[in-house]
């Protein structure tokens, strides 16, 4: 390999191929999440918030293998992915009608719960049995919630993740060019499941959430990940939801994709069209986003190592 090569948002070269080579070549005994990890530690490759990304360090080789470029030592055991095998169903949630105004179930209690094993399981349950993609766990930066009513009842369930990263509408949007949307990508986030369950029929509630959750989004991710977010988006399924949730929100309609996956690079894959929704977390978040930057860095070598049914439902 000769040119340089962006993996994982990672600038990589030859000396720094050559460097993840001996690695490997040096430590053949080492399992790849010994690898990964020992890897982020040499490049001192950590997120805002100062944690090794040993998470992205293992995808990066993971992607070098797929190219053909390293070989990887066979796997230990499988991914330990929580939401692997289909989930235990109904939890303590007990089904009851719930068609109130909206105004008898506030406040309402709007919790972050990522870093909560009993609320996320219950979150995953959810998502797994009653919306329409079902769920696995996600990869990545994410936030997850769950929303109670004033008397202590599950109504509905969300998560955010990584944005999409190639959306020509949203990139239109912005104002973005490669080099800015690939310095600032990590600036968005995307709704990528939204789940108001089945029983749960008040009218305003869709979008009386996604008013809330953008008024706190960009505080929840800097306290979790040490960055900012200043756009979030939303893919809605166009033949299932009519996405006027989104607009009563005030969120933004850019456009439409085109009907192809993420995976389509030959254009051959058809999948259901869907809408393009964007809501700026701050007023101005869109002119951040697409405020001038300067020359993409070069690589360089990388450091030498040290020692040591009725349901609305979301996209």
């Amino acid at each position: 390999m000769t040119e340089a090569l962006t993996i994982q948002g990672r600038a990589l070269g030859p000396a720094g191929l050559h460097e993840v080579r001996a690695l490997l070549s040096e430590h053949p005994e080492w399992s790849r999440w010994r690898l990964s990890r020992q890897l982020a530690l040499q490049w001192g490759w950590r997120n805002e918030a100062g944690l090794f990304k040993d998470m992205a360090a293992r995808a990066l080789l993971v992607k070098l293998e797929q190219r053909g470029l390293i070989q990887l030592p066979p796997r230990r055991r499988r991914c330990p992915n929580r939401m692997r095998l289909p989930p235990k169903s109904g939890a303590d949630i007990i089904p009851e009608p719930i068609t109130q105004e909206l105004a008898e179930l506030r406040p309402l209690r709007i919790e972050e719960v990522s870093r909560q094993a009993p609320h996320r399981r219950t979150l995953g349950q959810l998502l797994h049995q009653y919306h329409y993609l079902s769920y696995t766990s996600p990869v990545g930066e994410n936030l997850q919630y769950l929303v109670w009513d004033r008397h202590g009842r599950v109504l509905s369930a969300c998560v955010f993740g990584a944005a999409a990263w190639k959306c020509a509408p949203r990139d239109q949007f912005i104002g973005w060019e490669m080099g800015a949307r690939r310095a600032r990508l990590s600036w968005i986030c995307s709704q990528t499941r939204f789940l108001i369950l089945p029983w749960v029929e008040v009218k305003h509630l869709a979008s009386h959430l996604l008013s809330q959750w953008c008024r706190r989004l960009a505080a929840d991710w800097q306290a979790k990940y040490g960055h900012r977010v200043c756009l979030v988006e939303s893919f809605v399924q166009a033949d299932r939801f009519t996405g006027a949730c989104y607009r009563a929100a005030n969120w933004h309609h850019v456009g439409a994709t085109q009907g192809r996956s993420r995976q389509d690079s030959h254009h051959q894959l058809k999948v259901p069209r869907k809408e393009i929704y964007l809501c700026p977390l701050p007023p101005n978040g869109r002119q951040e986003l697409s405020q001038p930057i300067g020359p993409v860095p070069q690589p360089v070598a990388c450091p030498k190592p040290s020692s040591g049914p009725s349901a609305w439902i979301g996209p």
